[in-house]
């Protein structure tokens, strides 16, 4: 009997045991898991305050481009011609281009033939790109008659669109992927190019790119050689300045030393003579280089 007794208590400390590994088993887990988590939360934390200094320093570059885009003393002001300006910037360093909007193609107010120079250089052959520069003038043209309204938009509807032509100005540089006949990659190669703010039936040789440079009539690529050589080798010509206008595209990149970058990109405009106004309007803002 008292043998039976003994066997049935180690029996139950054998299980009491068994229950105090279990329990011993379980806490770890949960403390591993709360470890991991708060491990998890910290780098969320540094990763997320790594990139908002990144995002402030980016932000940074952008305004020290405006200023320097029209800084008073000639001597010291940016081209906008799309050349590097490099500086740092607390801990981030800062990597800055800028284009002025003259040198783009201007969706209202290119000639058809420029437009039609564009698409050609982007990699379209001769009549696809007359024929898509006409889509794009019969976008932008008001048209009074409901014959041709109907008309317009019997084209879309025959592709399988639900709108039609605006019949009015393009309000952003996007709205082109909706013309007719748009193809997406030429898009792609178009979009850094092309504007809404210049005004100009031309793009400006002074500061166009080279795709919109390639659009002008009558540009040869000996023509167009000749003028980016001009540009390379007067490089540090101040009155390279007087000629860059005075709305933008700016991109800045801003990089840690960790690694963390950050992209920031905005077309501006300057204001004068407004009393009470900013010096600038921004015209565009966006995060990252996905257009």
């Amino acid at each position: 009997m008292k043998r039976q007794q003994l066997a049935q208590r180690d029996r139950q400390q054998g299980v009491a045991l068994l229950l105090v590994l279990w329990a011993c088993t379980l806490l770890a887990i949960l403390l591993g898991g709360y470890a991991a988590l708060a491990r998890t939360e910290g780098l969320q934390a540094r990763y997320q305050f790594a990139q908002t200094q990144a995002h402030y320093a980016a932000e940074a570059g952008i305004m020290r481009a405006f200023y320097g885009l029209q800084d008073p003393q000639i001597k010291n002001r940016w081209i906008g011609d799309g050349r590097v300006y490099a500086f740092q910037y607390g801990d981030a360093k800062i990597s800055i281009t800028a284009f002025s909007e003259s040198g783009k193609v201007d969706l209202n107010t290119a000639t058809p033939e420029v437009l039609q120079g564009l698409f050609q250089a982007a990699g379209m052959d001769q009549a696809q790109a007359q024929t898509l520069a006409g889509k794009v003038v019969e976008w932008r043209t008001p048209s009074l008659l409901p014959a041709d309204v109907s008309a317009r938009r019997a084209a879309y509807a025959a592709a399988g669109l639900n709108y039609g032509p605006r019949s009015a100005a393009f309000v952003s540089i996007e709205e082109l992927q909706l013309v007719l006949g748009m193809p997406p990659a030429i898009y792609r190669v178009v979009a850094p190019d092309i504007t809404i703010w210049s005004g100009n039936a031309t793009p400006d040789t002074n500061t166009a790119p080279p795709l919109a440079l390639a659009a002008i009539p009558g540009m040869t690529p000996q023509q167009q050689s000749a003028i980016l050589a001009a540009r390379v080798k007067g490089a540090n010509d101040s009155s390279m300045a007087l000629n860059s206008g005075t709305t933008h595209s700016i991109r800045s990149e801003a990089t840690l030393a960790d690694g963390t970058h950050a992209v920031l990109r905005a077309t501006m405009r300057l204001q004068t003579g407004q009393t009470g106004t900013q010096p600038y309007a921004v015209l565009r803002w966006q995060e990252g280089d996905t257009e």
